[in-house]
């Protein structure tokens, strides 16, 4: 790692010259890349185009599948490291698939919170026992992801959230307890990543799943 890219923080990218050899162009890509690339396309064009109406009158069902079969050519798995069932591809291969998938915005928001947001936390910060079960599941599509920070009252400023960790009597588990909202796959995913307050004050995440909750619905 450079100097540069050791001091970069928050938006100071926007800021501070890239030199020519930390860029690339889609002209530098590999063939293995531009497979994964042409893989994602054919399956938006033969597969999500034209079903497209459904997705957009929420029709989870048929979203939940195609997420499926995304699997079914690896296209849920090129960040998760190779031990849990992934690929371990870097980013670029990561970027080009995201640019095809996105030529929907519905199913492009559903597929990239499950493979990004709903995924990589667990991947950088998550317990060895905690890869080992969630990871081989989300890779294949059994699980779908979802990652839970925003609240009515916080949306940038995450710290603003209410949502409280209170441990119970026994110190086994903790309960959860406040409201969270615009969760990209919420009305579907089988685990979330939220966000609450240990304590008033220790801000960390929990691995959820939709089973775990008492008001739980399909």
């Amino acid at each position: 790692m450079t100097q540069t890219q050791a001091t970069l923080a928050g938006g100071q990218f926007l800021t501070t010259g890239v030199r020519a050899d930390e860029m690339f162009i889609r002209e530098e890509l590999s063939e293995e890349q531009r497979m994964f690339g042409r893989t994602a396309a054919e399956f938006m064009h033969k597969e999500v185009l034209p079903v497209v109406d459904r997705l957009y009158q929420h029709d989870w069902d048929l979203t939940r599948q195609l997420m499926r079969k995304a699997a079914d050519l690896d296209l849920l798995r090129l960040e998760i490291p190779p031990q849990y069932g992934g690929l371990g591809l870097d980013l670029i291969s990561a970027a080009y698939v995201g640019e095809q998938i996105a030529m929907n915005p519905s199913f492009g928001g559903s597929l990239g919170a499950h493979t990004s947001i709903g995924t990589l936390p667990l991947v950088y910060f998550g317990t060895a026992d905690q890869k080992a079960r969630y990871l081989p599941r989300l890779s294949n599509g059994e699980l779908i992801a979802a990652y839970a920070l925003t609240e009515p009252q916080s949306g940038s400023d995450a710290l603003a959230a209410r949502t409280t960790a209170t441990l119970t009597p026994d110190g086994r588990h903790y309960l959860l307890n406040g409201q969270k909202m615009w969760i990209t796959n919420g009305q579907f995913a089988d685990l979330f990543t939220i966000f609450a307050k240990v304590d008033g004050d220790k801000f960390t995440a929990f691995l959820v799943e939709r089973a775990m909750s008492v008001e739980s619905s399909r």
